[in-house]
């Protein structure tokens, strides 16, 4: 379980929506890599590929990135996925900071039901750090344009 959170542009959307593609769609170069090195890998382990993921989900509803979105409210977003190694959820929310600003907080929760799945998010668990941070990053950015 972790949550990263970044102030939010005066001006900046309310719509949480517009917030989470911001932030996770449209993905830097570096973080596409990242993901398609993980998809070729856990191929090997008969572990979805965020495309397989994205496809399923885009068929029965909306999706953020390639996640699909589980539930929706005026303050916060829940996309996840489970899989067979571990079930993965992440929590988007636009929240009042303590200088009467707003922020944009990105927590996620993860479920491991194996081993492979301790090891799999042992060794995502820096790269997802740093790509929460960016994205994050950047949809701050996509607000101040």
């Amino acid at each position: 379980m972790d949550a990263f959170a970044i102030r939010l542009p005066a001006g900046a959307s309310d719509d949480l929506e517009v917030l989470a593609r911001a932030a996770f769609e449209r993905q830097a170069g570096w973080i596409r890599a990242l993901t398609r090195i993980r998809d070729v890998v856990m191929a090997a382990v008969a572990v979805k590929s965020s495309r397989a993921i994205g496809l399923a989900a885009a068929a029965h509803g909306p999706v953020i990135g390639f996640f699909p979105v589980l539930s929706k409210s005026a303050t916060e977003l829940v996309v996840g996925e489970d899989d067979r190694h571990l079930d993965f959820r992440a929590t988007i929310q636009l929240r009042a900071d303590a200088a009467n600003g707003r922020e944009l907080v990105v927590g996620t929760v993860v479920h491991c039901h194996n081993r492979l799945g301790r090891i799999y998010l042992t060794t995502i668990a820096p790269f997802h750090r740093a790509i929460v941070r960016a994205s994050l990053e950047q949809a701050a950015k996509a607000m101040t344009i």
